[in-house]
């Protein structure tokens, strides 16, 4: 029964999610022409520039990423990610034919601000929620994963250069202005997203413990599927006094539920204990530099 109970929220959390992306695109992003990275920012500048629709243009691009990604992570990206990007495309589709243009007048400055608000605001409500459930809409994310898999890339830099592209992509085809107005848009849809994900907790990164007999095929989805190092210690239990091998890493927020998700797949009887990590230096997090640095700082401020 739990099982159920638990696919089922993370059902409802990829559709309710999807369709709260779909409505920061089509009602505010797309109208506005504000391509705010992604696959969804492609498909926008993409529609403005020879009218093919938003939705079926998002469909497209995704598809062959997703299978792009099977193919290099394996089965394991699973049916969750492209349920996510179905949906997404079929919403998108269906609120702009029922929008049409729009909710607000795009002759007006203060209008496009306002849509790079709420664009973002809901379209990191969605995200959010569908990470929440393990899965993603798909698109670009997959392309900054293998970035981060075959280069010296952290996966966050990674999702930054690609975004980059597409922005500054958007300002040839509709100006600096409104490429400025996509990056307020990404700034925004990142910090709603983590909004949404920490209710986990309260900072940027966690510090987890797994303890289970199927350690090894865990350790493996980790870095391959979230890119980040697992480090296995031996333990032993004090009550049974048996050796148990015991996995440690430190997890983005924003990645803590796929985790959840991977732990679940794999093992579900395994224990988790999850810890707020302070602050994380180090490959794919805060350079080493920038601290020390920071830690220079406040030595001369002391004196």
């Amino acid at each position: 029964m739990d099982s159920w109970r638990f696919k089922i929220q993370e059902f409802a959390y990829i559709v309710v999610g999807s369709l709260f992306t779909a409505l920061g695109i089509a009602l505010f992003c797309g109208p506005a022409r504000i391509a705010s990275g992604g696959v969804s920012g492609i498909a926008i500048i993409i529609h403005h520039t020879i009218g093919l629709d938003t939705g079926l243009m998002i469909l497209i691009l995704s598809v062959p990423l997703f299978i792009l990604g099977v193919v290099i992570f394996g089965a394991q990206y699973g049916f969750k990610s492209l349920l996510g990007t179905l949906l997404l495309s079929a919403f998108t589709s269906l609120v702009e034919a029922t929008a049409g243009g729009g909710l607000l007048d795009y002759t007006k400055e203060l209008s496009v601000l306002l849509s790079a608000i709420s664009g973002g605001a809901l379209m990191g409500i969605g995200v959010g929620l569908v990470m929440r459930s393990g899965a993603n809409t798909g698109g670009t994310d997959i392309l900054a994963q293998i970035l981060s898999r075959y280069t010296p890339l952290s996966l966050g830099t990674s999702l930054f250069i690609v975004d980059a592209l597409v922005i500054a992509s958007s300002a040839f085809i509709f100006g600096f202005e409104m490429a400025l107005y996509a990056a307020i848009t990404v700034y925004i849809t990142s910090v709603t997203i983590d909004a949404v994900l920490l209710s986990f907790g309260t900072r940027s990164a966690k510090t987890v413990w797994i303890i289970s007999d199927h350690h090894l095929e865990i350790a493996d989805a980790i870095m391959a599927e979230l890119g980040h190092g697992v480090t296995l210690i031996e333990a032993q239990g004090m009550y049974s006094k048996q050796e148990r091998p015991m996995l440690m890493s430190v997890i983005a927020n924003n990645k803590l539920a796929l985790l959840t998700s991977i732990v679940h797949r794999h093992d579900k009887k395994a224990f988790m204990v999850i810890g707020e990590a302070y602050e994380v230096i180090g490959e794919g997090f805060k350079s080493l530099e920038s601290a020390a640095w920071r830690g220079r700082s406040d030595t001369t401020q002391m004196r």
